[in-house]
C-alpha cells in the first residue's frame, strides 16, 4: 500500500498548489492545512479518498467545541474523511485491511518529564496566546491543551489496545504531533518549548506499523525496533513556511509505502 502523506501547508498564508501524486491509494493530511478551512476545498474532487486529522492550527481563533462541529460539517461537505480519536478501516489494493487510527493529540507537555512539566507549560503558554482559541468561553491556554492532550493519549491508548480478531492485518496511526523526542527540530533541540510538539507516545509504537505526523514542519523517516522483532515507522512530510526556507527538501508527490 502506498500513501501520500501532507502536512502543515498553512494554505492560509502560503503559495503551494497540492497535486496527487501518482500511484497513491490514499491521501492523509496530518493537520495545520488552512486555519481559514477555505483550501480544505482544493482537496474535494481528489482521484482517492482524502483523510484529515485537524492540526492545532485549524483552531486558531475559534472555540474548541464550536470549531469542531464546524469542520465536521466542512469535510462532510467537501467528501473529505476526518478522523478525532476515530478509527477508519481501509481495503488496501494488496488484499491487507488497514487499520488508520487518527487524533489531533494535542501536547500533554510531559515528553521531558513530570519534573519540567511546569517549565514545559510555561513555555507553551506563548503558542497558546497565537492560536488565541477558546473552550466553553475560557482561554484554550495550555493547561487546558495538557487537558486535552491527556484525552487524546487515553483514547489513543485504549483504541491500540483493541485485538484485530481478523478486523484488520496493519495499523497506521495519523496525528498532527509528534510522537516522540526522536522527531524533535534539530533547530531547536530539547529545549522547553519542544514539549509544545513532541509527546512521549514511544511506548505506543509496538503494535503500530506506520505512524505519521506533522506539526515539527521537518521531515522525519526513522524505524523503530522491538523486541519482538517487529518495527514502527515514524514519517513526518511537514512543508512549513517559505520565510523561513523550511520546505527545502520538501517532496509533495513522494509515496509513502506499508
Amino acid at each position: 500500500m502506498r500513501l501520500q502523506l501532507l502536512s502543515d501547508l498553512h494554505l492560509e498564508t502560503e503559495e503551494f498548489n497540492p497535486e496527487p501524486a501518482p500511484g497513491a491509494e490514499l491521501l492523509v493530511l496530518a493537520g495545520d492545512i488552512d486555519s481559514r478551512w477555505q483550501a480544505l476545498e482544493r482537496f474535494a474532487h481528489w482521484p482517492v479518498p482524502v483523510l484529515f486529522v485537524a492540526g492545532n492550527h485549524e483552531f486558531d481563533g475559534r472555540d474548541l467545541d464550536e470549531a469542531w462541529a464546524g469542520l465536521r460539517a466542512r469535510c462532510a461537505e467537501l467528501k473529505l474523511r476526518l478522523l478525532e480519536c476515530e478509527r477508519f478501516v481501509w481495503d488496501a489494493a494488496d488484499g491487507r485491511r488497514v487499520r488508520f487510527v487518527g487524533t489531533v493529540r494535542w501536547s500533554d507537555f510531559g515528553v521531558f518529564g513530570a519534573a519540567q512539566r511546569i517549565k514545559a507549560l510555561r513555555a507553551g503558554g506563548y503558542f497558546a496566546r497565537v492560536q488565541r482559541s477558546t473552550r466553553g468561553g475560557a482561554p484554550f491556554d495550555a493547561a487546558a491543551v495538557r487537558e486535552e492532550g491527556l484525552a487524546c493519549r487515553q483514547w489513543l491508548t485504549r483504541e491500540l489496545a483493541e485485538p484485530a480478531q481478523g478486523r484488520w492485518d496493519a495499523t497506521v496511526v495519523v496525528t498532527h504531533f509528534a510522537p516522540s523526542l526522536r522527531s524533535a527540530d534539530p533547530r531547536y533541540g530539547h529545549q522547553a518549548s519542544t514539549a509544545s510538539f513532541c509527546n512521549a507516545d514511544d511506548d505506543l509504537f509496538p503494535g503500530v506499523d506506520l505512524w505519521l505526523h506533522g506539526h515539527v514542519h521537518r521531515r522525519h523517516d526513522y524505524v523503530v525496533e522491538h523486541p519482538d522483532g517487529r518495527r514502527t515507522r515514524v514519517v513526518s512530510q511537514a512543508r512549513g513556511a517559505a520565510d523561513k526556507r523550511e520546505p527545502e527538501g520538501f517532496e509533495p508527490l513522494r509515496l509513502i509505502g506499508l
